[in-house]
């Protein structure tokens, strides 16, 4: 019996495109993590960067479940004394860059390292529905359809 390792000749990434409008943000961040680590193939390597890349758009549209707009925050020290700053989630979704809430949710499952930052190099979200990435002909992914959960309801 031996383990089998991919080799670099042996990886082939796809884009797959997502639309995360009414999607449940946790969610759609674990399912993102996973693709942009590879684990949903079978030659999956965790010392290789085996994951496809993710494009999402509407990420302003994201949705939350319970209360977290008001209650989640985001905190950063800006190096001075007494430096902590805080931002309420449904300030960032409702600012100038809402994809960055899809993105942390992302980062956060996707390991520390030089790997992670190689593999989130590969997730390209977009507040809006536009995207500069057709000629990679992306494969479009269902989220909502995996699991009634996935989506919220206005």
């Amino acid at each position: 019996m031996k383990t089998y390792t991919a080799r670099p000749a042996d990886i082939s990434k796809k884009w797959v495109l997502i639309d995360a409008e009414g999607l449940v943000l946790g969610r759609l961040a674990a399912i993102v993590a996973n693709l942009l680590r590879g684990k949903h193939k079978t030659t999956f390597t965790p010392h290789m960067d085996m994951g496809d890349h993710v494009i999402i758009v509407n990420a302003a549209k994201v949705r939350v479940t319970g209360k977290k707009l008001e209650q989640k925050k985001f905190y950063w020290h800006t190096g001075y004394p007494g430096g902590i700053k805080e931002r309420k989630l449904g300030d960032t979704l409702g600012g100038r860059f809402p994809e960055r809430a899809i993105i942390k949710a992302v980062e956060r499952m996707v390991p520390r390292g030089p790997l992670g930052r190689q593999q989130m190099s590969h997730l390209h979200t977009y507040a809006g529905a536009e995207h500069p990435h057709a000629p990679q002909n992306p494969e479009v992914l269902d989220v909502a359809s995996l699991n009634r959960k996935n989506a919220k309801a206005a």
